[in-house]
């Protein structure tokens, strides 16, 4: 995003009208130059509506996320930064490369937009401007790999915490890091290991919920999907959930390392979406089929054979579905 660009954002964010004549008087430049930016800032699915003779403004309704704002609305989680870009590449990304130059740790990244958002197994993650929340946490754990076991299934656990406390209901967990409501997928995790897998590593946790998702982005979708504003009956701001979020995750990382997933499985099996289906676990090498029967201490799914037999599946390049 230019930095003409973002000026008119800045400027726009007060709900109010502004004319081509006054964005371009205030920010420097002539009323063409801002009309082709506001052109170009709407094709990125910033959502604007304008008036002849009265100018232009950001939806009503609209909220762009702000760190002053989100760190407002915290109960008691203090990241070291929050920081909030109109557009990245990937929260995951900028997180991971972080974690490389400064300390990090503890800190929280929001985007209002990615152009190369990522989910598991490397599937595109669609991601309009201001249509959903984008973020990512990092986290240092000293104990590496051993210690993350069920750590996506317990970030869904403290996802779906701030989800009910914002009025959701009905959301339920798929294996192994599905956010879903009704049936329908409202968003996912994506975790990503940086460092020492058998010591000292970070972790960049990445979250994608569905806020007010276009019709026309959503029908590139591949399965039944929801978002928020389809869910929820009152009017919400995006920065009080992005602080929810925090609050939970961050709860939620401070004791992972001691007291582990088990500490979470059963919130984590009472709320899973597809418990005693018939499901399908696929793997590179095959699919094995059964009734879905929970997951273990560690995270791992429980599928029971046609035998009676318990076969365990953990992460990996492992996909369920319902069969």
């Amino acid at each position: 995003m230019s930095e003409l660009q973002e000026k008119i954002l800045a400027v726009l964010n007060d709900g109010g009208f502004h004319s081509g004549e006054a964005l371009g008087s205030a920010l420097g430049v002539s009323r063409t130059a801002v009309w082709k930016q506001l052109q170009k800032l709407a094709t990125m699915g910033l959502p604007l509506e304008s008036i002849k003779g009265t100018g232009y403004r950001l939806a009503q309704g609209f909220e762009l996320l702000a760190a002053v704002d989100i760190r407002a609305h915290l109960n008691a989680a203090s990241p070291r930064h929050i920081d909030v870009f109109h557009s990245l590449e990937s929260t995951n990304t900028f997180a991971r490369e972080q974690a490389a130059k400064r300390d990090y740790a503890g800190s929280v990244v929001f985007a209002e937009r990615q152009t190369a958002g990522r989910g598991r197994r490397g599937k595109e993650w669609l991601s309009p401007f201001g249509a959903s929340i984008y973020m990512s946490v990092l986290w240092d754990f000293e104990q590496g790999v051993q210690a993350l076991q069920g750590l996506s299934l317990g970030v869904g656990v403290a996802v779906r915490r701030a989800l009910l406390e914002l009025g959701l209901a009905d959301v339920s967990l798929k294996w192994p890091n599905d956010i879903y409501v009704k049936g329908k997928k409202l968003g996912g995790i994506l975790l990503e290991m940086v460092g020492d897998p058998e010591g000292h590593c970070s972790v960049v946790i990445g979250i994608g919920i569905n806020v007010s998702m276009p019709i026309a982005i959503g029908q590139n979708i591949d399965q039944p999907w929801t978002d928020l504003d389809s869910e929820l009956l009152t009017a919400f701001s995006r920065n009080k959930l992005a602080a929810r979020l925090i609050d939970e995750i961050f709860t939620l990382l401070a004791d992972f390392e001691t007291v582990g997933f088990s500490a979470y499985r059963d919130e984590w099996e009472s709320a899973d979406a597809f418990s005693g289906l018939q499901c399908a676990i696929i793997t590179p090498r095959e699919t094995v089929s059964g009734v879905l029967s929970g997951v273990d201490n560690n995270g791992a799914v429980r599928l029971r054979l046609a035998d009676g037999s318990i076969q365990r599946f953990i992460g990996g390049e492992l996909s369920l579905r319902q069969v």
